[in-house]
């Protein structure tokens, strides 16, 4: 999981607990997460901004589910043919990631022409039902497709 600024941490915790599913959390710098051997906190140091994106880009595999809002590194993760997922509940595919990071690009260019202002939505109660219905979809077809 990419630890930085993800608003479902709680969440990630619970299901995974549920399911007796690892999860790294991934950040640069440490965050407090629950006391469990099925939780690792990974502090990335290094100065630059995607340190912690390489490690988990690095290391995520086929069986992983990763977790990120960080269009790029879901490209990278979706790759190595890993399931990822955004924190209001996208499921990232690899057919949607051409179009999804062109309208990233397109949307910087803009805002730094200064023709398009803010930022995303504010994070509501209705994005964290749709992340758990898909975090609950993806582990479910990660268990089928590992049987």
């Amino acid at each position: 999981m990419d630890g930085d600024a993800c608003p479902v941490k709680d969440e990630i915790f619970r299901v995974a607990k549920r399911y007796g599913l690892k999860v790294h959390l991934v950040a640069n710098s440490s965050l407090r997460i629950p006391r469990d051997p099925l939780f690792e906190m990974v502090v990335v140091r290094g100065g630059q901004l995607d340190v912690a994106d390489d490690w988990i880009a690095e290391r995520v595999t086929s069986t992983d589910i990763a977790i990120t809002s960080d269009l790029p590194l879901a490209a990278r993760c979706l790759a190595k043919g890993a399931r990822v997922l955004d924190s209001r509940g996208k499921v990232f595919t690899d057919d949607a990631m051409g179009d999804a990071l062109a309208t990233r690009e397109l949307m910087a260019q803009l805002r730094d022409m200064g023709m398009v202002s803010g930022g995303p939505a504010p994070f509501e109660a209705k994005d964290r039902s749709k992340f758990l219905q898909s975090l609950d979809t993806l582990i479910q077809a990660q268990k089928k497709a590992m049987h």
